[in-house]
């Protein structure tokens, strides 16, 4: 199949959104005026039900919806789009609205930059002991653009906003440097719109035997639901299969993390071969998600996405909760109905494919897991747990938050049975002051 990239520039290309109305085509240029927009052929044809839109689920993961701006914000570019303002008029109009919108969650830029030697790596993140995080410059892009996702400042024009990966040296001198880490997320944007050589440049060195304390490279990419030819037909397919197998000869525990948010990412013929071929490499196939209303808010969606993966050889990992940024207005769900549709999903199935975790919110302080709602001593409350923490001893501590029905985020919740705050909250607020004190680094 013939690629091609679509950007707000081809809307007027896309034959099929001529069936959408003029005043949400309209709404579509001004939402893709702040936030990213980019979709390739094979998702345009094969994965979007076409006489469904714009209803259809995989139409609201990639395409602009009005909706996904604040009413405030959307008329603030609406106006400047039918007055044709100029470009510099837009852009700072733009970059108003996207600081308004939470561009780095969960200390991203104030608590996860690592240093070395006193001097920053900006493109790298370690927030968790074991786990450190690495923003390949040649990997911070993707097949196509999720539109909850929340990475989304790494595909605006904005550079500022960006996590800027530095050179590879800056990694290898940092995990020499700290042996407690045991895993790489080679991550983005999307590593695997990388040629292979340029991957294996980074990766190959890691086989050495002073790297012997990293055990797992993790790689997240979202080819295999919106680019399978990836692992197909793209010119250095079989270079990309040669350099996993080779990862796994070396000893490493090489895990592909393969977003996929619907079940129908599942359907095709394409995908499928592409997931026998990746298995075939020795690498695992792990499957993650956020909840995402309007796409897959629906425990059935998750029942049947979750069984379909099993089945195909992968193993489901996480649940999140969809991240306070972006148009998390429009994505978001209530806590409670997060976890409802979690517990739902998870009933109907068996034990193989229980091995998802969630529904997890990826927050400042850590993972934190919804276990469920419960009464407890006469008082309805959240019971929760740190799935991982900025401080290891902070895992798998049970906790209680005081029942909300319209809470979304952990942010918005309170402790329960009457105490002034969480079990971790004062530790948590010092390593905040500490991270401000060192100029966002730690």
């Amino acid at each position: 199949m013939d690629y091609h990239a679509y950007t707000p520039e081809h809307f007027d290309q896309i034959a099929y959104l001529e069936r959408l109305s003029d005043d949400y085509r309209f709404g579509m240029k001004v939402v893709s005026q702040i936030l990213p927009f980019r979709v390739n052929r094979y998702v345009v044809d094969e994965l979007i039900d076409w006489d469904n839109v714009p209803d259809d689920p995989m139409f609201r993961l990639v395409f602009p919806d009005p909706g996904m701006l604040l009413p405030e914000h959307f008329e603030r570019v609406a106006e400047l789009v039918r007055t044709g303002a100029d470009r510099q008029s837009l852009e700072n109009t733009a970059h108003e609205i996207r600081l308004a919108l939470n561009p780095h969650p969960a200390g991203q830029q104030t608590m996860n930059v690592p240093s070395l030697d006193g001097q920053s790596l900006s493109g790298l993140q370690h927030k968790y002991r074991e786990t450190v995080l690495f923003f390949p410059r040649m990997g911070q892009t993707c097949h196509s653009y999720c539109t909850f996702c929340f990475r989304w400042p790494q595909f605006v024009s904005e550079k500022d906003l960006r996590i800027n990966a530095p050179r590879t040296p800056g990694l290898y001198a940092y995990l020499r440097r700290h042996p407690e880490i045991t895993d790489l997320l080679v991550t983005g944007g999307d590593p695997l719109v990388m040629k292979a050589a340029n991957l294996a440049e980074i990766l190959e060195p890691l086989l050495d035997p002073e790297f012997e304390n990293l055990q797992t490279i993790r790689i997240g990419s979202k080819a295999l639901a919106f680019w399978p030819y990836r692992f197909l037909t793209d010119r250095d397919a079989d270079d990309l299969l040669r350099l996993f197998e080779r990862l796994v000869a070396g000893g490493k525990h090489l895990a592909l993390m393969a977003h996929f948010n619907h079940w129908r990412e599942l359907e095709t013929q394409a995908v499928r071969h592409a997931i026998e071929r990746v298995k075939a490499t020795g690498a695992i196939i792990r499957t993650q998600s956020p909840l995402v209303a309007h796409v897959n808010d629906d425990w059935s969606v998750w029942a049947r996405m979750w069984q379909l993966q099993v089945r195909l050889g992968m193993v489901p990992y996480y649940m999140f909760v969809a991240r306070n940024t972006g148009a998390r207005h429009y994505f978001a769900m209530p806590l409670e109905r997060c976890w409802e549709i979690y517990r739902q999903a998870l009933k109907r199935l068996s034990g193989l494919a229980r091995t998802v975790r969630g529904p997890s919110m990826s927050a400042g302080p850590g993972k934190v897991e919804i276990q469920g709602v419960s009464d407890i001593c006469g008082e309805k409350v959240f019971v929760l747990r740190f799935i991982q923490g900025r401080n290891p001893d902070w895992v798998q501590r049970p906790f209680f938050a005081r029942y909300d029905s319209k809470a979304i985020w952990l942010d918005e919740l309170k402790p329960a049975f009457g105490k002034k705050e969480f079990f971790y909250s004062a530790e948590y607020d010092a390593m905040q002051k500490d991270a401000g004190l060192k100029g966002g680094v730690v």
